[in-house]
């Protein structure tokens, strides 16, 4: 049997990291360069669990609503400021639909 351990929400210490890496300034939480890239992280942790838990189909609804969080996130973004959407799809590895960013 597969053991897996997961916390639904991302950890403190890892969300400090992020924000550490994506804000613009020491005070900046929620600009929309820090929120894309929580949401995935916690992308990644719940397809990590939807790996193993085929059957969750409440955390996959969940899922899909934290991508198009990110994608609404990304579509502002890419409007309102081309040149960091291109730099965080770059650094998060996140596939542009934008195509006047590109």
């Amino acid at each position: 049997m597969l053991q897996y351990q997961l916390d639904m929400a991302l950890k403190s210490d890892t969300k400090i990291e992020i924000i550490k890496k994506f804000a613009a300034s020491t005070k900046d939480t929620g600009s929309p360069r820090v929120q894309i890239a929580l949401l995935s992280s916690q992308i990644e942790e719940l397809t990590g669990h939807l790996k193993v838990h085929k059957k969750d189909n409440h955390s996959r609804r969940g899922l899909l609503k934290i991508i198009s969080k990110r994608r609404r996130l990304l579509n502002y973004l890419g409007k309102s400021n081309p040149k960091d959407y291109l730099d965080i799809t770059k650094s998060l590895k996140i596939t542009s639909q934008l195509r006047s960013a590109e």
